[in-house]
């Protein structure tokens, strides 16, 4: 049995798709809400409800699962996310129940960048959890990732909302030279099946990203070009653009983009281009030619 935390998010919703295609029982963690679940449609899954912070409860969730897909985050709701209770103490909860459930492996999605002394969020909370994860004695595989794109991501589908919406102009930050390594949805969940079913990335923290790097602008310019729009693109200093973007979020209803989209450009998020191809056996996809959903994705 695999157990998925996030399955309901961008990227559970496609693990948790091919995982059950490829005959694999799954059970995914819901978390307590009044809201209906997004759950995968069609999909033969079970279902446990169960908060993050309910160690109780975790132990419950975990009997007769064997594998861990840890991709619960916080970081998609912006100003409004709680990276300590959730992402952290989240990702520490779920580990020492894992301690005791003797778990085989735990999968754990984090991010190009991840760094305890950095000063970005969302990095920060991302390599306090790795290092939780590496010291827990359960056994792991962490998936560093670049930018991930695909139908319903939180990259160019959000991105191209906000340059709809935006009144003939764009800001970006400082030059718009940020080196991106944007990675497809499918690529990535190929590379997880690939780890699942081999024990040569037992104990690894790998960097995974895109066949092909880009610059922040390159990258606004190709959705422009797909979404048939045209938009001024004007240099603002990262530091004020970062307050426009707490004062949008706080005060739009359902803005497009998480403000931590921004520290993903606050320095190059690349890694070597043939790690896909020599770990995992697959040819990265392209990206120009994967963005043909985006017109759809935005009407």
């Amino acid at each position: 049995m695999i157990l998925v935390t996030g399955g309901t998010g961008f990227v559970g919703k496609t693990l948790v798709r091919n995982l059950v295609s490829l005959g694999y029982p799954v059970r995914t963690l819901l978390k307590p809400s009044k809201q209906s679940p997004n759950l995968p449609k069609n999909i033969p899954i079970e279902v446990t409800v169960c908060s993050l912070n309910d160690p109780r409860g975790l132990l419950a969730a975990l009997k007769g699962v064997d594998i861990i897909f840890h991709l619960a985050g916080t970081e998609r709701l912006s100003t409004r996310s709680d990276l300590n209770g959730v992402d952290i103490q989240g990702t520490k909860n779920i580990v020492e129940a894992a301690q005791q459930s003797n778990i085989e492996r735990i999968f754990f999605l984090s991010h190009l960048g991840a760094d305890r002394n950095t000063a970005y969020p969302v990095l920060k909370a991302k390599a306090i959890s790795e290092k939780t994860i590496e010291q827990s004695g359960v056994p792991y595989t962490i998936f560093r990732c670049s930018n991930i794109y695909g139908p319903g991501d939180q990259f160019v589908v959000s991105l191209a909302k906000l340059l709809k919406s935006s009144p003939g102009f764009f800001f970006i930050p400082g030059n718009g030279s940020s080196a991106l390594q944007p990675l497809w949805i499918e690529d990535l969940i190929a590379s997880l099946l690939v780890s699942l079913q081999s024990k040569e990335t037992l104990n690894e923290v790998l960097e995974i990203g895109g066949g092909e790097i880009y610059t922040f602008r390159e990258i606004i310019e190709l959705i422009l070009s797909i979404i048939n729009l045209k938009r001024a693109l004007i240099q603002l200093s990262p530091g004020y653009l970062r307050i426009l973007a707490i004062y949008m979020d706080q005060f739009l209803k359902r803005f497009p983009v998480s403000l931590f989209w921004l520290d993903t450009l606050a320095e190059d998020r690349t890694t070597n281009l043939d790690t896909l191809p020599r770990r995992f056996g697959i040819l990265p996809s392209r990206f120009l030619q994967q963005l043909a959903f985006l017109p759809e994705e935005i009407k």
